[in-house]
């Protein structure tokens, strides 16, 4: 991740990071009273992009701080009485709005700004760990006088690589996942300067301004749910099996990777089975399985001209079991060596892995299905994988 862009250095010195906090709220009021500016409502925005600023580079404590001194301020200059620290009850609820509002985008920066950092620390780290990983691999294979024990070893570097796998892959998608954040934080902002508006009417209309501030409260959770899905597929833990709904899967998939299909003007279409029953298995396995299904499809995409279209389908078989498939109009298959694809360490990507495929079909095996690959007409590949219904997985 480029060190060049200002928002991605690493954080100061607490004593700087409060100073920041201090110097951008202290701007902020300087600009907004200027009277040649005549800003009007631009005065709360300011304030809040102040807050922004000292919540990514310093954290929860600049923060506060921020939101603290801006609010002061706020009162200070900007509501009637003005320049005075008197009650002012007519004005509380303006007040109050607008800490609820910087406390949520102070926040929000908070968030994005670790999970940034979560992934530039996984692609920092992650030629080193594949190379380790790989060499623990050879050495497994090699000592098959000891087979229990080396069985046991490669059950783990096996989870611990599809872990690297999901950082690998999402530490790839860095930018169209920071976009996908940054939308409910730029409506967030949106909503609390219109609410903020309906307030500084001569007569305040509350149920607008309470509207906005549900609004706000909808684009922070949607934030978060973000997030946390991104937190989920870095997540370093045990095998949980429970009852999965592949429909579901596929949705929270293509929300985290929609921005990634846009970005190559890629067309997503899902034709989902309404009465697909559910799956005895990880959540987050198979969630691993969908993800580099899709993102394969769209690298395969991004360079050919014509119609670029990437279908998701999931229906129910004769036999009870799911079948999931993944299907673009991108290059298709390597034609001399299509049969090699699921092998370890292949690769027809500059700077893959070669272990995409092969990890999704490990986790699909173990949860006693079956994955496989074929050409799709008129162009492109097509990725199946069939799964059984409200089975215990293997171990």
């Amino acid at each position: 991740m480029p060190t060049s862009n200002p928002l991605l250095w690493p954080k100061p010195p607490a004593i700087w990071s409060y100073g920041i906090a201090v110097l951008s709220v202290a701007a902020s009021l300087i600009i907004s009273r200027w009277p040649v500016l005549h800003l009007g409502d631009a005065p709360v925005s300011l304030f809040l992009c102040a807050v922004i600023l000292s919540a990514w580079f310093g954290g929860v404590g600049p923060g506060s701080l921020a939101t603290a001194l801006s609010a002061l301020a706020f009162y200070y200059y900007f509501l009637p009485p003005t320049h005075s620290l008197a009650a002012k009850p007519e004005e509380i609820p303006r007040l109050l709005i607008f800490m609820v509002s910087a406390l949520f985008v102070g926040s929000l920066s908070v968030a994005q700004r670790r999970a940034t950092e979560s992934l530039r620390s996984a692609r920092d780290d992650l030629k080193v760990t594949v190379q380790e990983l790989q060499s623990t691999n050879e050495a497994l294979q090699a000592e098959s006088l000891e087979r229990k024990h080396a069985e046991e070893a490669r059950r783990e570097a096996q989870a611990e690589l599809a872990r690297v796998s999901r950082v690998t892959t999402m530490g790839e998608l860095t930018a169209s996942l920071a976009h996908e954040v940054n939308q409910p934080i730029a409506a967030a902002v949106t909503n609390a300067n219109t609410c903020l508006r309906w307030l500084t009417r001569e007569h305040p209309d509350l149920e607008e301004a309470r509207e906005a501030a549900s609004r706000i409260v909808k684009d922070a959770t949607r934030a978060a749910g973000i997030i946390s899905r991104v937190r989920l597929l870095f997540k370093k833990s045990t095998l949980q099996r429970e009852l999965v709904d592949v429909n579901e899967a596929i949705q929270e998939m293509i929300v985290l990777l929609r921005s990634e299909a846009t970005r190559y003007n890629i067309t997503v279409r899902m034709e989902l089975a309404a009465d697909l029953p559910r799956i005895a298995g990880d959540r987050v396995q198979l969630q691993q399985v969908l993800m580099n299904l899709i993102v394969n499809s769209i690298d395969a995409m991004r360079e050919v001209d014509g119609e670029r279209e990437l279908a998701v389908k999931s229906r129910k078989t004769e036999k009870e079991e799911v079948l999931v498939s993944v299907s673009d109009t991108g290059v298709g298959l390597p034609a001399p060596q299509a049969d090699q694809i699921f092998n370890a360490f292949f690769t027809t990507k500059p700077h893959g892995t070669g272990m995409g495929l092969r990890i999704s079909r490990s986790i699909v095996e173990s949860h006693s299905g079956r994955l496989w690959a074929a050409d799709n007409w008129p162009r492109g590949a097509s990725f199946h994988f069939v799964l059984p219904a409200k089975v215990e997985a293997k171990e």
